[in-house]
């Protein structure tokens, strides 16, 4: 059972997702939040598997209260044997100025909310599994206009400052960075797909990140993959 807490200032947002992924088999719905300091005490309580964050929300916004929820993980690594709920963050414009933030601070991914309803349960389903909601035809464009910023000041930089991959690995990072799924990568390099999900499995333990948003962040950040290529 995947649980699932929702957190929109927007009464309709949240009920309404809730109400619908309520109705889903293998998901409930631990909790509605309705700004960004519900959804870091809700889910502190109720621990749930994936936080439904809205960037822009009143208290704490989305971003900030993401980083709470991740540096809870960071401070009780191994805690209870539970890691912290994975972030998919949900946004009103598909070039929200935060969103390259949100995924810089470990956020799993975003979604549009006025996705189909069959891809929110989709995303959640994804996310909970433990990979990032990147959709290629949105990423390209998404990641290759905020790559294009310098990162904030405050925020420290992702992952070790030399990349120990192989050339292969640094291939398979580089088609990640431009959007494309293991099916894809495999096509491309025409190898098995077990061997691509091994590589991505190496190239986040090698880089020591949490997951394939920020293999995405790290691949731009590290001048691997260009903006625009």
């Amino acid at each position: 059972m995947i649980s699932c807490l929702i957190a929109d200032d927007q009464a309709m947002v949240r009920e309404g997702f809730g109400a619908l992924l309520a109705a889903q088999p293998g998901i409930a719905v631990a909790g509605l939040a309705a700004d960004g300091a519900e959804a870091v005490r809700l889910a502190r309580q109720t621990r749930p598997d994936v936080v439904l964050m809205d960037v822009r929300m009143p208290v704490l916004d989305g971003l900030q209260a993401t980083r709470e929820l991740l540096a809870d993980q960071a401070g009780h690594a191994g805690h209870a044997g539970r890691e912290a709920p994975k972030v998919l963050m949900l946004t009103t414009f598909d070039l929200d100025e935060y969103v390259y933030e949100a995924l810089r601070a470990g956020a799993s991914g975003f979604l549009l909310k006025d996705a189909p309803a069959a891809e929110l349960v989709h995303a959640v389903r994804v996310v909970a599994a433990g990979d990032a909601l990147l959709a290629p035809s949105v990423t390209r464009r998404l990641i290759a206009d905020f790559t294009k910023r310098p990162p904030a000041r405050t925020t420290a930089p992702i992952g070790p400052p030399h990349s120990p991959l192989t050339p292969r690995e640094e291939e398979v990072l580089t088609l990640i960075a431009r959007g494309l799924s293991n099916a894809e990568i495999s096509d491309t390099l025409v190898i098995a797909e077990q061997t691509t999900k091994t590589h991505v499995g190496r190239i986040l333990m090698k880089l020591q990140l949490r997951d394939r948003a920020q293999a995405v962040v790290f691949a731009y950040e590290s001048g691997l993959v260009t903006p625009g290529e």
